[in-house]
């Protein structure tokens, strides 16, 4: 089972998601991000960077996450991600429908852009649908998992941009599940983090 250490802020929802036994299972080390910079990070195979972040505290962080890509880290980036940070980052804010699934005839405009990666053995597109913040244009030879019917990743990997891989989504589950709602983001949860475990990446 690969090591992983999450980035953690302290905040309500965050504590919640990576303290759930069904989840925290999966973790091998919740880092306070005020103490990031200081703290070793190479023994670890999977670093996450959660949603809803402080700005200061993740620009601070870039070079030393970069870095440990660098070496061969695996980086996964949940929610929006608005401040540059990410490799080759091209992010493009939209609108959110928090309501479209009560909308006649509603559909989110996801589609599945790679059916036949591992991750899709451990999740649905359901599982991975409540609401969209925005899109990532990724850089050539990045490949897109979940796309907006327009061509835009929700989420990708990124094996080009460093010597190691980027999970990146706009997806925010930590937030949500944290925060005691949007059922989908358990669903996600419960088949990403076995996934970024034990699965083929």
């Amino acid at each position: 089972m690969r090591k992983i250490a999450v980035i953690y802020s302290g905040n309500a929802s965050h504590y919640r998601t990576f303290n759930e036994p069904k989840y925290n299972q999966y973790l091998a080390e919740l880092i306070y991000f005020p103490n990031f910079l200081e703290t070793p990070i190479n023994h670890f195979d999977v670093l996450l960077v959660p949603s809803q972040m402080n700005e200061t505290l993740l620009l601070q962080a870039k070079e030393k996450i970069h870095a440990y890509a660098e070496q061969g880290g695996i980086v996964v980036a949940f929610g929006p991600q608005p401040w540059e940070w990410l490799p080759n980052q091209k992010w493009e804010e939209r609108e959110t429908n928090f309501w479209w699934w009560k909308e006649k005839g509603a559909k989110s405009g996801l589609v599945l852009a790679a059916p036949e990666n591992d991750l899709f053995n451990y999740i649905t597109l359901s599982d991975a649908t409540w609401h969209q913040h925005g899109v990532f244009w990724p850089i050539a030879g990045a490949k897109t998992l979940i796309a907006t019917e327009d061509g835009g990743s929700v989420m990708y990997l990124d094996k080009v941009s460093t010597g190691g891989t980027w999970i990146i989504t706009t997806l925010d589950p930590d937030y949500h599940f944290g925060s005691y709602f949007m059922p989908a983001t358990e669903r996600f949860l419960d088949g990403f983090l076995p996934w970024l475990a034990n699965g083929e990446i």
